[in-house]
């Protein structure tokens, strides 16, 4: 395990006074990026929603002593922190990654939104960022079984952040709805089962996935709580120092980037897309750590262009099979003890994919009565990472 480090950035804090966000701070000298005492250097990590203004901050931070209490303390200088620096990656960073979509906080996820085109607009005057984006996603629920769905919604958010020693919590405060949510139910598994209908307590499949699933991702806010040496860690709602959201594992003394920490469920005959993840330079690795209760599932990696074409055909309804294009590494998951693998893999984006079905991989997985799930469903507890 790689000795934990404390952040050093090369900057030397003229670019703060410039912008007259930090005045009459003193001059640092820039220092080299920071390596642990084996000499091993901290792997570079892609950004999340979370890296919104964080270069800029914790460099400023850093650079000047009693730099994070004048930023804590002052609304509009944490305002113009966030315009100057973070606005423009909000739509790169959302564009990243799938959102899960959860029955409820803290529940496995059932399924996946992707956002696929995006825009932000800042609104200096009024001190908020209008967020309207467009994707597909699918999710399950019975009796509908699988479902596919496109979804675009504009959302006013009024973003702040505060430095809490290693940490940032950077929170999206719900300001209001600028349009829609437009929620449009696509493919349907089960074709017998009226999506209009009612279904207690739910109402109807599509009002329940539209509005109280995919919508409340949005509507709620969220938190991300950024740590530059331990990755990202993201929630619904508004939490604030030193809480933290509820994970299936305990990370908190890894040194590795953490890109997700979650349970999913995984019914008979159905997969999950986890990620992309991005692998940002040569020499990095994918390390995942999985535990199972249910039936054996196939994992799977493969690279974005093939996850992306096998996550439309699946969503949309195509007959189940095969990934169409090469698997990157992964192999079957048992249940029992918890399972650790590193896959070494070059630089770009990759899917995660866990495949319950006989129609990929190499497990044909066979329900039992004494799941004490379900006879068929796979949950799957995962944290997924990124390391030298």
């Amino acid at each position: 395990m790689v000795a934990r480090v404390p952040h050093r950035l090369a900057y030397d804090g003229g670019s703060a006074r410039q912008a007259g966000l930090c005045p009459h701070t003193p001059r640092r000298r820039p220092v080299a990026a920071a390596s642990s005492r084996w000499g091993r250097k901290r792997p570079q990590t892609p950004g999340r929603f979370a890296s919104l203004a964080l270069i800029a901050l914790v460099a400023l931070c850093l650079s000047a002593s009693g730099c994070s209490g004048i930023i804590n303390s002052s609304p509009e200088l944490r305002w113009k922190i966030f315009s100057l620096f973070g606005a423009s990656k909000i739509c790169p960073e959302m564009l990243k990654r799938g959102v899960s979509i959860r029955l409820q906080e803290r529940s496995p996820a059932i399924g996946r939104f992707f956002p696929m085109s995006c825009n932000a607009n800042v609104d200096n005057a009024r001190q908020t960022v209008t967020v309207s984006v467009a994707g597909t996603g699918y999710g399950y629920m019975m009796p509908a079984k699988r479902v596919g769905f496109a979804l675009t919604a504009s959302v006013e958010y009024r973003p702040d952040f505060v430095i809490a020693g290693d940490d940032i919590y950077l929170w999206a405060k719900l300001n209001r709805i600028v349009d829609g949510p437009r929620f449009q139910l696509g493919y349907v598994e089960n074709p017998i089962v009226d999506v209009a209908a009612n279904i207690p307590p739910f109402g109807s499949i599509a009002t329940f996935l539209g509005n109280q699933v995919v919508t409340s991702a949005m509507t709620q806010g969220f938190t991300v709580i950024h740590n530059d040496d331990k990755g990202d860690d993201f929630t619904l709602g508004i939490i604030y120092p030193p809480a933290r959201p509820h994970h299936p594992f305990q990370v908190s003394t890894s040194e590795r980037f953490t890109f997700a920490n979650e349970t999913i469920d995984v019914q008979g005959n159905e997969r999950d897309f986890l990620g992309p993840f991005e692998i940002t330079t040569a020499g990095q690795s994918l390390y995942l750590t999985m535990s199972l209760q249910g039936p054996a599932v196939d994992v799977m990696v493969v690279d974005k262009p093939t996850g992306d074409l096998w996550r439309e055909q699946y969503q949309t309804g195509k007959p189940l099979g095969p990934p169409p294009g090469p698997v990157q590494g992964g192999g079957p998951l048992q249940p029992g003890p918890v399972d650790n693998k590193r896959y070494s893999l070059p630089p770009g984006f990759y899917y995660v994919v866990v495949d319950n079905s006989p129609y990929a991989g190499t497990v044909s997985p066979v329900g039992s009565l004494f799941n004490p799930l379900n006879g068929t469903l796979a949950q799957i507890s995962y944290v997924a990472q990124l390391a030298n």
